[in-house]
């Protein structure tokens, strides 16, 4: 199979269920921005400043971003979407969970902090903000009448706190304080 089609050339791609659409629909930037998160998360795994655990979460995260992407690739009705795997409310719940133990573990949070720390913490910084970008997509075409699942919505909801929380966690984990916001004076008069 070759790798490329030429479809793409006058500005259209094929969603999964047969229907053709402009590269610049909402449906095909909700994805996109997907699949641009899972691209910035691999390049927090690759970096290799991840620890063992929040690697293989990563991962774990990165799989479902693929199930999330072919979820947000295929309208309702289409013969494809009668195999395909939905984003389940589960999944919203398993990172809710993963939040609240990684949470424990972690200092009260007293005040915004400052992205950065350590390189993974950088790094899971830089994703939770591809994450709220493909978060703000899929709402975007959810306006526009595109016809998503609200879990969708949701699981990039709750994605975008458990990289904060990973982040700080990854920070605490290597024994580097989070550095808290302080607003310049002049930005308070």
């Amino acid at each position: 199979m070759k790798i490329y089609t030429r479809t793409g050339d006058a500005g259209r791609t094929g969603l999964f269920g047969g229907e053709t659409v402009s590269k610049a629909h909402p449906r095909v930037a909700a994805y996109g921005a997907v699949d641009e998160l899972n691209a910035a998360l691999g390049w927090a795994v690759a970096a290799g400043a991840l620890d063992a655990d929040l690697s293989a979460e990563v991962e774990r995260i990165q799989s479902r971003l693929f199930d999330l992407g072919a979820d947000l690739a295929t309208p309702p009705g289409t013969p494809a979407s009668a195999w395909l795997h939905r984003v389940p409310a589960s999944w919203v719940a398993a990172l809710e969970a993963d939040i609240d133990a990684m949470d424990a573990a972690l200092p009260p949070l007293r005040a915004f902090i400052l992205p950065g720390g350590t390189p993974a913490s950088a790094a899971l910084h830089m994703a939770r903000t591809v994450c709220r970008r493909a978060e703000r997509a899929v709402v975007a075409a959810a306006e526009a009448g595109v016809d998503l699942s609200p879990v969708a919505v949701a699981y990039l909801n709750r994605l975008g706190d458990w990289l904060f929380t990973a982040a700080r966690a990854a920070n605490a984990r290597a024994g580097v304080a989070d550095r808290p916001w302080e607003p310049e004076a002049s930005t308070l008069t």
